[in-house]
């Protein structure tokens, strides 16, 4: 669904190969664990087995005695760290925290820390030796839910952690809590707001841990020369930040760590904190040879950050014409072991698609004795989605108005202020609800139920994430035969060398395929922020187009040397240079002469300063609900998102249709099961994910409403088709069943006994 004004390109819009596609299909990329190097180490870690517990002793003796091992470390081998706070891209964390995730010293506070290390010479020895490692444990009390680690007489995980105040009022800062932070924001007067409502709705909604399923586990390699520098590789969705983290924590210069990044086998925010270079890293100072680190699926699961487990109280007002006249929302997110979950976001994104004038958020960033929590894919975002548009959808019940026709009376729309704030520039909200209005999905039939046990519905949900901008990179060389070599720091999880190569070539008039894109390591390119928050095609595209200005004006002054004319005579464009009398010469036939008018061309381009005005999506979904089980099956799922510009739109397409398919694993089957003793599903037998048998085709409505902030209107396309499934979900079963599910996942034995109260 294109906008009217929308220029005509040449690249951009176009399905090329993707650049990476060879090595991908055949096997030949390099991922973290296919490194091999001369003299290589195995290194395991040694894990808690309890969710709390005081460390009292650490005994490595049998360990390092057993033959094959070459080093044992402990946090006696890690430098000490302050309170002091490090932006990963994706959210800020305080260094002593990382340090005593990466290993802790005086207490463990959830299953699967890491208490030691081992490197030996081969994986099975230094199995065999993490099992000789022995820790006298004293266990502690464990808090695992949110609201009970909220209470004053809960067990405290954290005795440096002081509640952070942001716009709301202090309340004892200065004792010891588990709640790490706690935000306030308000516009308009929502007191007033509610007293102007004809109907308000109260709800409560619960969400539970869910990771990124990343199919690669996370892995390291590191060799600490004798020279002092540390060389990491490693798949990362940041190769600075995985270096400015892994500098800091073992106290060394930036210029002294090397990360070369790895193919990375999907991240989805969960590949941004480090774990595992710093311990490689110090085996190796120790063994004087090359480590690598590969975590098994149980630790991935275990030890690294999934989304935060929710809690969700919602108020909304609303007209009887359908007006939406105020909102409140409080928000209590699990942070894990240590502070930085991403309720700061979910503060942001929860009432960000509707034009709501009066509102407010408050936030709390909560440890509990689980891992620490990393983003994934919008992070706070679903889960506040699942609040709000699931109230919505009730309230379209309530008033017997249609779910579309609601949201278009709602949306928000350029010059709509978030309650955080900001004030939106141009956005596709209302441009997205039409799509989906308009399509072949929510024009048809709803579905009809086949038997009394088993009820169909169809429902509809909106979700929001503002996108990031942050710092990007780029440079690139024409070559003789006039193809361009492309050097960018973002490391490629979706496709983004092609993305970034076709924004370089429209700018130069080539095409895709004469770009050859290459991710470079920390002393390859200047800096580039992480691969998160739907930034790459955006930010590093901003980067690449400047590089490719960059060339076109240098080519420009060579072409009028070449012709021995005034360089303001000549022009690049079109794909080439133009000048007078009717002069021109082609990009390809210049980059051949360009020996004889001063040699090599280089361009760079670096971004910063833009901000992405924030990217919205709505989707619709039709359910079979077997009344008898529990079990909801898909039948069919629309997506319609503003890419802004779709540069590729097979990819646009692919994080459309795949955010989808996660999205209805948060809904229907995902979570982190635990006890007092830790996460019990960790494995992909027991911890459900959606298969091929779960999900149908999900169809894809790209909608194009260009960001003015970009040469080419882009958006950032990867985060928002996360946040609307569970809500729509849960709209259609509502639809199905008259059952309204207000907890994820929406599982079947959930489900059922919802079912049977009813």
């Amino acid at each position: 669904m294109a906008i009217a004004d929308k220029p005509q390109y040449n690249v951009i819009g176009t399905r090329p190969i993707r650049h990476d596609g060879v090595d991908k299909v055949t096997g030949r990329a390099m991922y973290g664990a296919d490194f091999r190097m001369a003299g290589l180490l195995h290194g395991v870690i040694v894990r808690s087995p309890y969710a709390h517990a005081r460390i009292k002793r650490i005994d490595t003796a049998k360990a390092a005695a057993l033959p094959g091992v070459r080093a044992v470390v402990t946090s006696d081998d890690l430098p000490q760290h302050g309170a002091r706070q490090v932006d990963l891209g994706e959210g800020a964390v305080s260094m002593r925290h990382l340090a005593a995730n990466v290993l802790t010293d005086d207490k463990v506070l959830y299953r699967g820390h890491a208490v030691a290390a081992v490197a030996a010479d081969n994986v099975h020895i230094a199995e065999e030796a993490a099992r000789l490692v022995k820790v006298e444990y004293e266990p502690l009390p464990p808090v695992l839910d949110v609201r009970a680690a909220m209470q004053p007489d809960a067990p405290i995980l954290n005795d440096d952690v002081r509640t952070v105040f942001a716009g709301a009022p202090e309340v004892n800062a200065d004792q010891p809590t588990n709640i790490a932070k706690h935000l306030l924001f308000e516009k308009g007067n929502p007191q007033e707001g509610f007293a102007g409502a004809d109907l308000v709705f109260e709800r409560e909604f619960d969400t539970t841990m869910v990771h990124q399923g990343y199919i690669e586990p996370h892995n390291a390699t590191a060799l600490w020369n004798a020279d002092g520098k540390v060389t990491v590789w490693m798949s990362t969705q940041g190769s600075f930040t995985a270096r400015e983290q892994t500098a800091e924590l073992l106290r060394l210069p930036v210029s002294s760590v090397k990360v070369v990044p790895m193919e990375i086998g999907g991240g989805f925010g969960g590949k941004i904190s480090v774990y595992l270079p710093p311990v490689a890293a110090l085996l190796s100072r120790k063994s004087g040879r090359p480590v690598k680190v590969i975590m098994s699926r149980a630790d991935v699961f275990e030890a690294t950050g999934p989304t935060p487990g929710s809690h969700i109280r919602l108020k909304l007002g609303v007209t009887k014409d359908g007006k939406l006249n105020a909102a409140e929302a409080w928000v209590a997110f699990e942070a894990g072991a240590y502070p930085g979950s991403p309720v700061g976001m979910a503060c942001m994104c929860v009432f960000a698609c509707y034009d709501i004038p009066h509102a407010r958020v408050e936030g709390f960033d909560v440890c509990v004795n689980k891992p620490r929590t990393n983003a994934y894919r919008a992070p706070g975002s679903t889960q506040v989605a699942f609040a709000i548009e699931t109230v919505v959808d009730e309230i379209c019940t309530e008033l017997g108005v249609d779910p579309v026709e609601l949201r278009l009376r709602n949306a928000s729309r350029k010059g709509t202020q978030r309650v955080d704030g900001p004030t939106f520039a141009r956005i596709g909200m209302e441009e997205t609800v039409e799509a989906i209005k308009a399509s072949s999905h929510y024009m048809s039939l709803a579905p009809q139920s086949r038997s009394p046990d088993k009820q169909c519905g169809r429902g509809v949900a909106s979700g929001f994430w503002f996108n990031a901008g942050l710092k990007s990179s780029v440079t690139a060389t024409v070559n003789a035969d006039g193809t361009v070599s492309l050097i960018e720091g973002s490391t490629d999880i979706g496709g983004t060398r092609t993305s970034i190569a076709m924004q370089l070539a429209e700018t130069l008039g080539i095409t895709a395929e004469d770009v050859h894109p290459t991710v470079a390591d920390t002393e390859g390119i200047g800096y580039t922020d992480v691969t998160g928050g739907s930034r790459v095609t955006f930010s590093t595209g901003i980067a690449a187009v400047r590089a490719a200005e960059d060339i076109c004006s240098i080519l420009a002054d060579r072409a009028a040397a070449l012709w021995d004319v005034p360089a303001d005579q000549t022009k690049y464009e079109n794909g080439g240079v133009t000048g007078p009398d009717g002069k021109r010469i082609s990009f390809k036939e210049l980059a051949g002469k360009l020996h004889l008018v001063g040699g090599p061309v280089t361009g760079s381009g670096i971004s910063g300063e833009e901000s992405q005005s924030g990217a919205f999506g709505t989707h619709c979904v039709d359910v079979e609900v077997d009344t008898e089980t529990g079990k909801v099956q898909i039948l069919r799922y629309t997506i319609a998102q503003d890419a802004g510009t779709a540069i590729h739109p097979s990819y646009v397409e692919g994080q459309m249709q795949g955010g989808v398919v996660q999205g209805i694993g948060w809904a229907l089957n995902e979570e982190y099961w635990y006890d007092e003793q830790g996460m019990r599903n960790a494995t992909f037998l027991d911890y459900r994910m959606p298969t091929c048998y779960d999900v149908p085709m999900i169809e894809t409505i790209i909608v194009e409403v260009p960001a003015s902030n970009h040469p080419y209107g882009v958006r950032g396309v990867g985060e928002v088709p996360i946040c609307p499934p569970p809500a729509a979900i849960a709209n259609a079963i509502y639809q199905a069943t008259g059952v309204r599910m207000r907890q994820l996942p929406m599982s079947p034995p959930r489900l059922l006994a919802e079912l049977l109260k009813s």
